[in-house]
């Protein structure tokens, strides 16, 4: 059976002009041996001319240093002449040769160029695809958490028991106020709303969970985590995480200056984000994309509100641990953004 042809690689393909890749060695060549027999030919004929068909030399002439001189030219300068042309189509020959292994090594350093930017494009378009699944993953994981949250929480509301209602005293009229299950919660702890507002680390990080799904009975915390949640995802998008921020640390008292209403230059050092990159794609998104805009907005706002009332009885240290989380990132980043520091 027939072999199936194989194109080689451009960079290992012999270049037409192979034969030119090093230069000839010097030596006789046929320009050389033309030359040789032209001049033995001339000199041949010459010596038959002067010799043997030249006449008795008369000894009254005077002018036989003269006419000696004529025969030399005579004789020499055809084989001169002869070798200056010989001379002159060597060195085209050699120019030649040279302009043609000039041009063979111009071709191979092309051919190898365009291979190299070919792998580099090609390295190019398997990274940017090794990124959009990083990104895509992230994405799935995010919605499968929440979704995890949000089924978890409906199945909590429809097994727990519906509290009894007392009736009311004779002569006193009952007050449909309409008081809702999640009003009737305990205020979520510090260190679990913490840990939720930082969400899991990983799959196995039953404590964030726990924690998680612990913060997300109350309504506050649940409205900033999903908020969080949907702009983190969409920063994902361009592929901002805040695992990769490293802002500048506030101090506390600042924090509770922003949870107490200060805004704009006294609370500047909120704004600890420097990384340029996040900034340039968080303003331009914050600009051409209207989702994305809302959603910050309404992101802030949730982190706003929240923040307001656990400044009241957060301590320092709690504080302080807040400011480290991933939503407190988000918040940093898109309030920069947004100009709530300015």
């Amino acid at each position: 059976m027939a072999r199936p042809k194989v194109d080689k690689p451009a960079a290992a393909r012999p270049t037409p002009l192979g034969i030119y890749d090093r230069a000839r060695p010097d030596g006789i060549t046929g320009i050389e041996i033309v030359a040789i027999a032209l001049s033995a030919l001339w000199l041949l004929g010459s010596a038959v001319f002067f010799l043997a068909l030249a006449p008795a030399p008369d000894p009254n002439d005077t002018q036989g240093g003269l006419r000696f001189l004529m025969t030399m030219l005579a004789v020499f300068m055809p084989v001169a002449m002869i070798w200056v042309a010989a001379t002159a189509a060597r060195a085209s020959r050699v120019m030649r040769e040279e302009s043609q292994r000039l041009q063979a090594a111009i071709d191979a350093i092309r051919q190898a160029y365009i291979a190299q930017s070919q792998a580099g494009a090609v390295g190019a378009e398997a990274s940017v695809t090794r990124k959009l699944d990083e990104i895509a993953e992230s994405t799935r994981k995010a919605e499968t958490a929440l979704a995890t949250f949000s089924t978890r929480r409906e199945e909590t509301a429809r097994t727990r028991p519906a509290a009894p209602v007392a009736a009311p005293p004779e002569g006193q009229q009952s007050l449909a106020l309409g008081t809702q299950t999640e009003e009737m919660q305990p205020p979520v702890e510090g260190d679990d709303l913490i840990r939720a507002l930082n969400f899991p680390e990983t799959a196995e990080d039953t404590e964030g969970f726990a924690a998680l799904r612990r913060a997300m009975k109350d309504r506050g915390a649940a409205q900033l985590i999903t908020a969080a949640q949907d702009i983190l995802t969409l920063l994902s998008q361009d592929g901002i995480y805040m695992d990769d921020l490293r802002p500048d640390r506030a101090r506390p008292e600042v924090w509770r200056q922003f949870g107490q209403g200060a805004r704009g230059r006294p609370i500047a050092a909120l704004g600890g984000i420097r990384d340029r990159s996040s900034l340039a794609l968080t303003a331009g998104r914050m600009k051409q994309d209207p989702i994305f805009r809302d959603t910050a907005h309404h992101f802030l706002r949730r982190f706003d509100r929240l923040f307001h009332e656990f400044e009241k009885v957060a301590s320092d240290a709690e504080i302080s641990a807040l400011a480290d989380t991933r939503t407190a990132r988000a918040f940093m980043l898109l309030g920069r953004v947004a100009g709530t520091f300015d």
